[in-house]
């Protein structure tokens, strides 16, 4: 049997655009929501997200290098990831996203359907997503 968890969003940050996934409440597994542009407004689309999905928790993607270190990206993600909190009410952590752009597009090129740069962009925060659900149900339960 799964322990449920709350509602939980995670966002895969880009300067273009930002690929969100959810759970859907009372289950931990993790499915692709959308692709929202990375515009003047896009703090208040998320919080907007966060407020109409009842959100309990977000997790964003933490984009570092192979060897672990910090990178121009991560960065910028960082200063997205503050003023963002500045204008939640929810708790944010922060998730390795090692490869999970590179593991979506290799997924959607495998199904052989058209797909474009947003499906790649809203899987990979499925991924991240889905990490942080099963690295957390086990920390709880070891």
């Amino acid at each position: 049997m799964t322990e449920s968890v709350g509602v939980i969003a995670a966002l895969d940050v880009g300067e273009v655009r930002i690929g969100i996934a959810m759970n859907p409440p009372g289950v931990s597994i993790a499915q692709p929501l959308m692709t929202i542009d990375n515009d003047a407004k896009v703090i208040e689309t998320i919080a907007s997200l966060i407020s109409d999905h009842n959100v309990t928790t977000l997790v964003v993607g933490n984009p570092r290098n192979m060897q672990g270190n910090d990178t121009e990206q991560t960065r910028y993600v960082d200063g997205f990831v503050e003023k963002l909190k500045s204008n939640i009410d929810v708790p944010v952590f922060m998730q390795d996203e090692a490869l999970t752009s590179v593991k979506a597009e290799e997924e959607l090129k495998g199904r052989k359907s058209p797909y474009e740069k947003g499906d790649i962009d809203s899987l990979a925060a499925t991924y991240i997503l889905q990490d942080y659900i099963e690295e957390n149900f086990r920390v709880q339960h070891a």
